[in-house]
């Protein structure tokens, strides 16, 4: 599975957890937004994580 941020961006959007967790990642490590996306993304959705399920079907065809 690969990042795309505009997925990233709407799965974080959608999830009020998703959106504290990066704001916490900014704050803590002093991160940018897209690298702080970047290590949600790793954290929260590859490899099986917690999300994954819900940014894959963001990659979904709509109708």
């Amino acid at each position: 599975m690969k990042f795309f941020k505009p997925q990233m961006k709407q799965l974080i959007k959608e999830n009020k957890e998703l959106q504290v967790r990066l704001k916490e990642l900014m704050n803590e490590h002093q991160l940018e937004k897209n690298f702080a996306l970047k290590a949600l993304y790793h954290s929260e959705v590859a490899e099986g994580g917690k999300y994954q399920l819900a940014y894959q079907a963001l990659d979904q065809p709509k109708g």
